[in-house]
């Protein structure tokens, strides 16, 4: 064992107290309860200019907001915590007793200025909380040592193993699957799903619906979470059919594919979790819309997997007109195992799609940063001798025209309904105690 390097999910929030014990669970990305404090935020005007120094979108599933529930909400655990930190932070902190985070996960929380890589001054006064609150900011190639010999024993190791710090998950997605140059683009989708490509400064979106983070140096990420991926599909399976008859992931496929491209005119917007990207509402909703008496299942099923593959490609449309264009699309994730839903995102986005025979990419994306940290790869772009390709998809261009037809109807249904979505979330929750 030469080393040990960390992955981690973006987001997260643990406060700690006095005696360096946790006052809550961790909080991940998806708790929305932060959600009445960033709709403020939007509407004094503050969301606009903290995203033009963090890169952070507005959004309930980060830090700030969090912070800011907590000292409303729970002034007490407020009162009481002396550090706000994320769960990597709490691992390390555990093993080598030193509060630190990686500027990759420090630029997801809404608090670091891009520009300097220091906590923004601005995000912590609206916070409520002082720098010496949050963890020291250390580069993602740090190397932290000494293991106690108990924690060495408790994990098999030699006390003198390095940890590299590393990065984001999302971050190391991108490395793990060669996604690390301006122009290639990285689309996963497992429970949820992201589109995101690597530039050498940091971009940001005129009106702030893409996220700009650290990936290491001299790299930043740009794109797009979105809350719902295969989520939708285990929906499916659990609410539309029941008992022995639930049909397995490939039967749904096989179902899908009894339908067409266009699922016969049938639009399905996928926000049945809110949404992150493309339009960072908490409070949308999912929608069919065209159901006529001639759709059949097959045509609703279609229409779900067309509905996820149509919003990451409205991300990925931002993303070519931010950042640059995009030459080559790797993906990534448990839909990569889908023939049919593979050959869906193809011919929605109209070009080659790769599929890479690691399907571990942040994973990966960690043990090569930890590789160059430790001097055994001379640079990141190294991982593309570890990464082989399985198959390379192409597009059909009468599938494709199709999409490209029916994305238009798909955006237009998305852009019309969003006013509605406060009213129906508010109607929601008034009736449903």
């Amino acid at each position: 064992m030469v080393g040990v390097s960390l992955s981690a999910a973006m987001h997260s929030l643990i406060l700690m107290d006095q005696n360096n014990q946790p006052l809550t669970r961790v909080v991940t990305w998806a708790d929305n309860r932060s959600e009445k404090v960033s709709a403020a935020l939007q509407q004094n005007g503050m969301a606009q200019e903290l995203y033009r120094q963090t890169g952070t979108p507005n959004h309930p599933m980060t830090p700030l907001t969090k912070i800011m529930w907590f000292r409303q909400e729970r002034p007490d655990l407020f009162a009481q915590a002396t550090k706000f930190i994320g769960i990597k932070d709490y691992v390390l902190y555990r093993l080598f007793g030193r509060y630190v985070m990686d500027y990759g996960l420090a630029s997801a929380t809404g608090l670091l200025n891009l520009q300097t890589l220091d906590w923004d001054q601005q995000a912590l006064k609206i916070a409520g909380i002082t720098k010496a609150q949050l963890p020291e900011l250390v580069d993602t190639e740090t190397q932290l040592t000494g293991l106690s010999e108990s924690n060495a024993k408790l994990l098999g190791l030699k006390s003198d193993v390095p940890f590299i710090i590393g990065s984001s998950d999302g971050a190391l997605a991108n490395l793990g699957v060669d996604a690390i140059t301006p122009g290639k683009l990285a689309v996963s989708i497992g429970t949820s799903g992201a589109v995101r490509m690597v530039v050498d400064h940091p971009v940001f979106d005129p009106q702030g619906k893409l996220f700009c983070y650290v990936l290491g140096k001299g790299r930043w990420l740009v794109g797009g979470p979105v809350n719902n991926g295969g989520i939708i599909l285990r929906w499916v399976r659990d609410q539309w059919f029941s008992g022995d008859k639930k049909p397995t992931y490939p039967e749904l496929m096989q179902m899908a594919a009894k339908s067409v491209s266009g699922a016969h005119g049938l639009v399905f917007l996928p926000y049945l979790g809110g949404e992150r990207a493309p339009i960072w509402d908490a409070n949308a909703r999912g929608i069919f819309f065209g159901l006529t008496r001639q759709h059949t299942q097959a045509d609703m099923v279609r229409a779900v997997l067309e509905g996820i593959v149509l919003n990451l490609c409205e991300v990925a449309q931002r993303i070519d007109q931010v950042a640059g264009p995009i030459k080559s699309i790797q993906a990534t994730g448990g839909f990569s195992e889908a023939d049919l839903w593979i050959q869906i995102l193809t011919d929605c986005f109209d070009q080659p799609v790769t599929v890479p025979d690691n399907h571990e990419g942040s994973a990966l994306g960690a043990a090569v940063m930890g590789m160059h940290s430790l001097g055994l790869v001379s640079d990141l772009t190294e991982i593309h001798r570890l990464v082989s390709d399985s198959k390379q998809w192409q597009p059909n261009k009468k599938r494709a025209q199709r999409y490209h037809e029916f994305m238009k109807i798909w955006l237009e249904t998305s852009q019309l309904v969003e006013p509605e979505y406060a009213k129906i979330a508010a109607f929601q929750q008034k009736y449903s105690k």
